[in-house]
């Protein structure tokens, strides 16, 4: 790897001094296979829709006739194609076509990217995750009231171009090993997801000698309140009290434990003040969802508590079993008859929960469960970890800031 310091000024940024700055009709042609309209409109091919492509991978492959299928729908894919979302566009439903394939078409909201001989396919597909597109595809779309780019828009994309091919598959080579070893790194997660969900089956199934409780005998259980409007109550004061939202949970947060937002002590009466330790449950959105707080603050109408339950549960076995499938089966049987679910505090108070009657044998399984979590956790933080650094790589790379040749 070697660092070359003679750059340019260019519409796209500096760039070294020996690569040229070209569209993208320059060195990919766009659409270019249409199928011939005297086609059998029986035949059935294979068919991408934007919602088959989730961050550069097939998900699913569906099937359609040609004479249902769109006349812009009717353009053939073949290795080494990209498929670049021009309807709202977004990263998650780019695709590089790696496979031999036939009989493949794809949706009205893919342009078809089909490299000329000098462009190494997987190094102009990587330029549509990086900012240089994007910046430029934002600028076409702001203000639309239907996001969307078309073909002639498409072949008008810049991107910094080396002189080579070589170091273009040089480049490609890098990322792809990147992005071999973030799929790697995200397959073990899933994996370890599964086996923790595997144990908390077991771990959690009803044994000789456990109980059953009514949840609602054996903890005290409240709904949020809200002060309205809400805007007369918030306030930037450090003293304020925390103002807990749903926004404020972080994904696949186990703990709440910052907010965004704060009120005034006026808004107390008008809410339900909720203090560490206690389990917070959305009434509707991620629904039944259990979250335990690291800090005090008020809760809304949207929010369900629970509290005072120390007596009869381990905070970590209690967190468990709220998350657990059959509470949650629970929860939607309870909570049938309406078009969406909702909980509420009856509803919540009349959940079973099968358990261990001494708190410390609790513990003991809770302490399994929590340190399958503490492995998951550690590699969530390393595929972060991994992802930006694939971003640094791609913005070094994909602008000549860093040179493999």
């Amino acid at each position: 790897m070697t660092t070359k310091n003679t750059y340019k000024q260019t519409e796209v940024g500096l760039i070294p001094s020996d690569w040229e700055v070209k569209t993208i009709s320059e060195i990919a042609d766009v659409d270019p296979d249409n199928l011939e309209s005297s086609t059998n409109p029986e035949y059935v091919f294979k068919y991408i829709s934007l919602e088959d492509v989730d961050y550069g991978t097939l998900r699913n492959i569906s099937e359609i006739l040609f004479s249902n299928a769109p006349s812009r729908a009717r353009r053939k894919i073949k290795k080494g194609d990209i498929l670049i979302s021009t309807v709202r566009p977004n990263l998650k439903s780019h695709l590089l076509i790696t496979e031999d394939v036939s009989d493949w078409i794809c949706s009205t909201g893919f342009s078809v990217l089909r490299s000329k001989s000098e462009t190494n396919s997987a190094f102009l597909y990587n330029h549509f995750f990086a900012s240089i597109i994007n910046q430029q595809i934002k600028n076409l779309i702001t203000g639309s009231n239907y996001p969307a780019i078309n073909s002639k828009e498409v072949k008008s994309l810049q991107i910094p171009f080396p002189p080579t091919k070589a170091e273009q598959t040089a480049i490609a080579t890098a990322l792809s090993d990147a992005d071999a070893l973030i799929s790697s790194l995200e397959k073990l997660i899933a994996k370890k997801r599964n086996i923790k969900q595997g144990a908390m089956q077991k771990l959690l199934q009803p044994k000789a000698g456990w109980e059953v409780r009514k949840l609602g005998d054996s903890a005290d259980i409240f709904r949020g309140g809200s002060p309205r409007p809400i805007e007369n109550f918030l306030t930037i004061q450090p003293d304020g009290i925390n103002w807990i939202k749903i926004g404020d949970v972080k994904k696949n947060a186990k703990y709440i434990e910052s907010t965004d937002e704060k009120i005034i002590s006026e808004g107390l009466s008008r809410s339900r003040f909720v203090s560490e330790g206690d389990f917070l449950l959305s009434n509707s959105m991620s629904f039944g969802r259990p979250y335990i707080l690291k800090i005090s603050g008020c809760i809304h109408d949207g929010w369900l508590v629970i509290q005072n339950y120390q007596n009869n549960f381990d905070r970590d076995f209690l967190y468990y079993v709220l998350g657990s499938e059959a509470v949650l089966q629970q929860y939607k049987a309870m909570a049938s008859g309406s078009s969406v679910l909702n909980l509420n505090k009856e509803i919540v108070k009349n959940v079973i929960i099968n358990c261990p009657k001494s708190v410390e044998e609790q513990t003991r399984i809770a302490t399994i469960l929590s340190d399958m979590d503490a492995e998951i956790s550690a590699l969530e933080t390393k595929l972060e970890k991994y992802k930006k650094v694939k971003l640094g790589m791609m913005q070094n790379l994909l602008t000549g800031k860093i040179r493999l040749v």
